[in-house]
């Protein structure tokens, strides 16, 4: 299976060179959907080959030397197990399902060409990343991702928000990327070699420590660049400014996973380093609970599923802090599935309703106008939030098990400034997971009911109504009206109409005031993406969506409905996933007490116990927003986060925090540099000049052409030499 899998990345690949081709030569565009899809989808069949290939057999590699340097060797080959073969499985389900349904849905875009290139080049960069035996190959997948991601984000490049939101991402990213480069330099300086399974035997056997110590915690800040975890979280909610299919794709299968991917695959590294499970424990638990809450607050759909992302992403890396590798991986699939279709049925109801305002998308009726599309994000919202039977519950209830047996069941095996990890990091990753558990089925079901839920629609007109009904260039000027009985609303009429208005324009003085700190969200609509503006363009009438975007929203949806149960059976997603990585070797060095032992999330009374509570989290969720919902309607139920509304709305500010920390500082030295550089080196150079040509024009003007000057100057000097002389006698 490992010599197949070296050439399942080659296939996007080769749609891409083919792609860039056609878009270069500017002929056979009537090919590109063809090329775009079927590559794709080809490799994705190939990953499933793998995976029941492989089965729950060993590892396997096939690998060739590439460059012998007198130090570690270059390998390039491809090393498979359960953990590769599930998350290639996941990329290639994903890009088949975000190519698909870019068909229709980029259609009208000119650069639909290099769109679809940049797509299959960041498939196979992350099929590079997932199958490596190398770690300077996956670094290569890593930043050819990071590089792809730019592009990709700012797609609509004559939009300011988008190149400066492709930007942000790219230098952001590239932050955390410098120190993942020196951990993957400490591991292999230790191991003598780059390849992955000389690197975990050589840790497992030194223990966390020396090179194995630095390279683990350096690898974080890749980790928390890549996964957007704290504190380099932000570049993550602005990247919507990127076409919608390329958020489904960063999201659920590529760049984001990619964070949690290689910690899952350098595990052993880090289970003997118990100082990076701590940083990650408490980077995950902090980043967990404000990214709810500001998913939470947020009036853009696609910021409120970008939010949503960072805090599940950040579950994932809670599980791993907590030795529980299965759930977070098991989690990072079922994530997969249920954030792709949550993000390509926003792109319907996007270009359907013209705006992904909240506000203005609840008066709308979408659940009769998109009854697909309507069933499809309620399956994908309830796994958000954890409800029974769909698949998040299932991963999401694996990690909560897994936190409360490492906090309850893990003896201490090493301790760390005076806490012990094991049970320490159980009980902070325990409580995460229930405080993120209960915001996030809040604001799932904050977001179903602002979507599709019945909050007394027609009660004011929403601005997407309004703006069919007066000319967008003279909105004063009521346009005639296909319903003359009907009268024109004002904005006052409108804004005194409910609470829910009041609530809209407070929203929106909020968001003004955020505008200076985050980039506004804005909305796509058919003919180009929209630049967020004062009115929201009209929304499109006509058949809910082509077959071309629909298809992928049901197969996605059933994937969510029905993978959950992979987690009934205890043993059979962990036997899948291997321990060749993993729990093998933590398990024999834990015997010899050399690192801590991985939870043991199977034992009866801590699953049934932590099951309970996550349902209880799940209850008290939904029934907050319900109960704000009734006591208020027509107003937004987020107004019970009170204080922490506006806060949460931007982000708690951590960009003003990075611009404080980070910006200014560097902006001042560069300051300090060119200030040195221009008024002290220019000017010593400019002054030497200058010096030098002041003493040309003095001595240019004794040069006369008078001999008789000449004569008295020398006979002056000569006396002068005279008196000289004769004193010193």
């Amino acid at each position: 299976m490992s010599t197949l899998a070296l050439w399942i990345p080659l296939l996007p690949l080769l749609s891409a060179a083919a792609l860039a081709a056609v878009s270069l030569s500017g002929r056979a565009r009537a090919t590109v959907p063809a090329l775009a899809v079927l590559p794709i989808a080809a490799a994705a069949v190939l990953t499933l080959v793998v995976l029941f290939g492989h089965g729950t057999s060993a590892a396997t590699e096939s690998r060739i030397r590439y460059a012998a340097t007198g130090g570690p060797e270059l390998w390039l080959g491809a090393r498979v197990d359960g953990l590769a073969a599930l998350i290639a499985v996941l990329v290639g389900v994903v890009a088949t399902a975000v190519q698909l349904y870019s068909v229709s849905y980029m259609a009208h875009e000119e650069r639909y060409t290099s769109y679809s290139a940049l797509i299959s080049l960041f498939t196979a960069a992350m099929l590079v990343v997932v199958y490596s035996t190398d770690l300077l190959v996956l670094l290569v997948g890593w930043e050819v991702m990071g590089a792809c991601s730019y592009f990709l984000i700012g797609h609509h490049w004559d939009r300011p928000e988008a190149r400066s939101a492709s930007i942000k991402a790219f230098l952001v990213t590239k932050l955390g990327d410098a120190p993942f480069l020196l951990g993957i330099l400490f591991l292999a300086h230790g191991a003598g070699t780059f390849r992955v399974q000389p690197i975990l035997q050589h840790a497992i056997a030194q223990g966390g420590h020396g090179y194995t110590a630095a390279g683990a915690i350096l690898l974080i800040g890749g980790v928390m660049g890549k996964s957007a975890q704290i504190p380099l979280q932000t570049w993550l909610p602005d990247a919507m400014a990127g076409p919608t299919p390329i958020s489904a794709l960063i999201h659920a299968a590529t760049m984001v996973a990619a964070g949690v991917y290689v910690v899952a695959r350098l595990y052993p590294v880090f289970l003997v380093t118990p100082a990076a499970l701590w940083i990650l424990a408490i980077a995950a638990a902090l980043t967990a609970v404000t990214a709810a809450l500001s998913a939470f607050a947020q009036r853009d759909l696609k910021r409120i599923l970008a939010y949503s992302t960072v805090s599940q992403l950040a579950l994932m890396v809670a599980a791993l802090a907590a030795g529980g590798r299965d759930a977070a991986v098991f989690h990072l699939m079922s994530h997969g599935g249920f954030k792709a279709l949550l993000f390509l049925g926003a792109g319907v109801i996007i270009h359907k309703a013209g705006t992904g305002d909240v506000d203005e998308l609840n008066t709308q009726a979408l659940h009769r106008k998109l009854p697909v599309t309507f069933i499809t994000m309620t399956i994908g919202l309830a796994a958000l939030a954890g409800v029974p039977p769909f698949s998040g519950f299932f991963s999401k209830e694996s990690i909560a098990g897994v936190a409360f047996d490492t906090a309850t069941h893990t003896g201490p095996t090493k301790s760390l400034l005076g806490i012990t990890p094991p049970a320490g990091i159980g009980w902070l990753v325990f409580v995460a997971t229930l405080l993120t558990g209960f915001l996030t089925a809040a604001y799932a079901l904050r977001t179903w009911l602002m979507l599709f839920g019945p909050l007394e629609r027609g009660r004011f007109r929403s601005a997407v109504e309004m703006s069919q009904r007066q000319p967008q260039t003279a909105p004063q000027t009521p346009a005639p009206s296909s319903e003359p009985e009907t009268e024109t609303p004002t904005a006052a009429e409108v804004a005194a109409a409910s609470e829910w208005a009041l609530e809209a324009l407070v929203a929106e003085s909020i968001r003004e005031e955020a505008a200076t700190t985050a980039t506004t969200a804005t909305a796509e609509t058919t003919g180009a993406t929209a630049a967020a503006e004062k009115v929201a363009p009209k929304a499109k009438t006509g058949p809910e969506a082509p077959r071309a975007e629909l298809l992928p929203l049901v197969v996605l949806a059933a994937i969510t409905t029905v993978f959950g149960f992979v987690g009934l059976n205890r043993g059979w997603f962990p036997s899948w996933l291997g321990d060749a990585d993993g729990n093998a070797y933590c398990a024999s060095a834990a015997s010899a007490g050399k690192l801590i032992q991985p939870a043991d999330a199977y034992h009866l009374a801590p699953a049934l116990l932590s099951t309970i509570l996550a349902l209880v989290a799940l209850a008290l969720g939904l029934g907050v927003v319900f109960a704000a919902a009734r006591a208020k309607p027509g107003t937004d139920p987020n107004h019970v986060l009170g204080f922490l509304r506006k806060p949460a709305f931007l982000g708690f500010r951590a960009d003003d925090l990075q611009d404080a920390v980070a910006v200014r500082p560097v902006q001042a030295a560069a300051d300090a540099v060119a200030f040195l550089d221009t008024e002290v080196v220019d000017a010593y150079v400019r002054g030497s000049g200058h010096a030098a040509r002041l003493l040309g024009e003095g001595l240019r003007r004794v040069q006369t052409g008078n001999v008789q000057l000449y004569l008295t100057g020398v006979l002056t000097g000569v006396v002068v030499i005279a008196a000289v002389l004769g004193f010193g006698r």
